[in-house]
């Protein structure tokens, strides 16, 4: 595999973690966006409350929202740290490599069949995290 190739499967995971977002976005934080909204002008519309009643209100219909923003964001940077590991292991086992005499286009072909590895492995997690905030999401919802 040369770089071109590492790249395109890298471009691969991308467009599949973007895809899965997406959807996430769509199916759920959408419909809690709108609620958050929804109740916010409910918040708003209570002429008997006061102004300081009235900011705790909205910030209780933030709170979900909020919650969901933070969890994906975690997942997705739980992702992300994993497949960097991944990928500075193979830095790491190309140095030593290297270190230990073999030769510059050997190291190089094990280093880009690693990090293939690394990427088409997390590639088989993303339908996995999707599932995992899918549920969290829905426990959010509620």
């Amino acid at each position: 595999m040369d770089g071109a190739e590492a790249e395109a499967e890298q471009l691969r995971l991308q467009e599949a973690v973007d895809e899965m977002v997406q959807g996430l976005e769509k199916e759920q934080i959408r419909k809690m966006q709108a609620k958050m909204f929804r109740c916010s002008a409910d918040c708003c519309e209570n002429a008997t409350a006061s102004m300081h009643q009235v900011h705790q209100c909205i910030e209780r219909c933030h709170t979900s929202l909020a919650q969901a923003q933070t969890t994906v964001t975690g997942e997705l940077e739980r992702f992300q740290n994993r497949l960097q590991r991944c990928i500075m292991e193979c830095n790491d086992k190309a140095r030593d490599g290297l270190d230990s005499g073999l030769k510059p286009d050997a190291v190089k072909r094990e280093a880009e069949g690693c990090v293939r590895r690394c990427v088409s492995d997390h590639s088989l997690l993303v339908p996995s995290i999707a599932r995992t905030l899918k549920h969290n999401l829905a426990s959010l919802e509620k």
